[in-house]
């Protein structure tokens, strides 16, 4: 994830009243609303301020739970993970808008698709945009009021089509966005995007190559290494227990103890030394939302 070629005036840093060379980190927790060990996990890293953001996922039955705890925290930085993916083996949603007007969204057994590349193959644009409005309007209806979009499992970054979908709404919604470079071809969105939009510089996420023994270092290592700039590391919080445990049955990428691990490290002293030591400045989705009034 990089920064855009436009010209900049001013840095991000200095935009936010920070010194040229600041290392600002927005610390995001993605997947609010998909289970309460998802959503207890999420608060209390908010609640200490371990997370710095979160994104919620709309069509996710546990959506209510995220709109009672945006209204006793109207400062939460909480955004929307626009889902248009359904990838557990067992547990499943579908859209928020009509089917019979997304239905390019579906996969034969009725739901979101359940992976990226099936879902970017299929989905018409129309119908994404559709569906991603349907989402941000439910949303607002329950109280939440987002300061921000990104997308589960980078659907709408997969192909141009339907990353200028989530540009058109953003900027329609006046909404900071997670936006990618795409490889090979940087600049081809370009002329979609507005001065104000706000790119990341870099972007920081545990995958499957890091073992369990080593999450902590992994972190730590990419917390050392962050340049001056705007990045984002995306974690994905949880409790190990039964009930994340049978929605994320015999997926162990970012399944249940995946997210305990995210969890255990953001929560821990030893994660937050690191960033003071690294002189790391935390900033929210909130902040770059400021930019765009």
């Amino acid at each position: 994830m990089a920064a855009s070629g436009r010209a900049q005036t001013k840095t991000v840093a200095e935009r936010l009243g920070y010194p040229p060379d600041s290392k600002l980190l927005i610390i995001h927790a993605d997947d609010l609303a998909v289970a309460h060990s998802v959503d207890a996990a999420s608060f209390d890293a908010l609640n200490k301020n371990a997370v710095t953001s979160a994104s919620v996922m709309v069509p996710c039955p546990w959506l209510n739970e995220v709109a009672a705890y945006a209204k006793e925290h109207p400062n939460a930085d909480l955004g929307l993970h626009l889902t248009l993916t359904s990838e557990w083996k067992i547990y499943r949603w579908g859209p928020v808008e009509a089917k019979d007007k997304v239905s390019s969204l579906l996969d034969p057994a009725g739901y979101l698709w359940p992976e990226t590349g099936p879902a970017a193959q299929n989905i018409k644009p129309e119908e994404a945009e559709r569906e991603i409005r349907a989402q941000i309007e439910r949303a607002i209806a329950a109280g939440i009021h987002p300061t921000h979009l990104d997308s589960h499992m980078g659907v709408l970054f997969a192909k141009p089509e339907l990353f200028a979908v989530l540009i058109k709404v953003a900027h329609e919604y006046h909404l900071p966005f997670l936006a990618p470079r795409f490889p090979g071809d940087p600049n081809k969105l370009i002329p979609l995007l507005s001065e104000k939009d706000v790119l990341l510089d870099s972007g920081v996420m545990a995958n499957p190559s890091v073992s369990a023994g080593a999450w902590k270092e992994f972190y730590g290592n990419a917390i050392k290494d962050l340049k001056p700039g705007f990045s984002e590391m995306i974690v994905h919080l949880g409790h190990d227990d039964a009930e994340l445990q049978a929605v994320t049955l015999d997926h162990p990428d970012f399944g249940s103890a995946w997210r305990q691990r995210d969890y255990n490290v953001v929560t821990s002293p030893e994660f937050k030394k690191v960033l003071e030591e690294s002189h790391i400045v935390l900033v929210k989705w909130r902040d770059l939302q400021k930019l765009l009034k």
